[in-house]
């Protein structure tokens, strides 16, 4: 989860999200290295005192400045891409599940399993315990085991929502009558943390979700207590 003072990206869980941090580690050399030179440029500009009188007609410094831009979009665009097309891989999902915003709730149904269906609510602040966290915990939470492909379909019973887990590097929009989903892969246990990220109430800031990463053995035991 999110600590104080981070400004970086949270630890990745998954592949997925390891290649968001690479990509956006990259984007970001990429704009430090172009505010680096144009402020250089601008600095240079204002503090000398002499004048070109050629730069009525420039073609090279043009033609300089219409291909280094293309061409750092080429870099940026390619690993972009690649990332796009890894969202929407679907590769034999082991699992699936299906989760359902309310306001200001969430649902979840395991259709490989037989009547496993519950409610996600947060725990209000006066039946917190000392390992809860505030504004975050729910009573009950979605267990799914890691080293697994899980297929997650999202839909709506009201209004937008979204299922967001920022270290799984998933976020997909929960939409009245439509039915998204997205595949995820977790390589180690843990607890996450989420939180509705589309506006859609008074309520909006208090229907988190909160993922228990486990292994396989545990996740069957879990789901024979239903």
């Amino acid at each position: 989860m999110m600590t104080w003072l981070n400004l970086n990206c949270q630890d990745s869980i998954s592949p997925l999200m390891e290649q968001l941090i690479f990509f956006h580690d990259h984007t970001m050399m990429i704009l430090l290295m172009i505010t680096a030179i144009v402020s250089y440029f601008m600095m240079t500009l204002f503090m000398n005192k002499f004048t070109n009188r050629y730069l009525l007609e420039g073609q090279t410094i043009e033609l300089i400045w219409t291909i280094m831009p293309a061409v750092t979009l080429i870099f940026i665009a390619f690993p972009s891409l690649q990332i796009l097309y890894l969202l929407d891989e679907i590769n034999n999902p082991l699992i699936s599940v299906k989760s359902i915003g309310h306001q200001w709730y969430w649902s979840y149904e395991l259709s490989d399993f037989k009547n496993v269906e519950f409610d996600s609510y947060m725990i209000p602040e006066n039946e917190l315990n000392l390992y809860n966290f505030r504004l975050l915990d729910v009573d009950n939470r979605l267990m799914l085991p890691y080293k697994t492909q899980i297929r997650m379909m999202v839909s709506s019973t009201d209004v937008i929502h979204s299922w967001t887990i920022p270290s799984l590097g998933v976020k997909i929009d929960a939409v009245p009558g439509r039915l998204n989903q997205i595949t995820f892969f977790m390589n180690r246990t843990g607890l996450y943390f989420g939180q509705c990220s589309e506006i859609c109430g008074t309520n909006h800031s208090f229907m988190p979700i909160v993922l228990e990463s486990i292994p396989i053995n545990t996740f069957i035991n879990w789901i024979k207590n239903f």
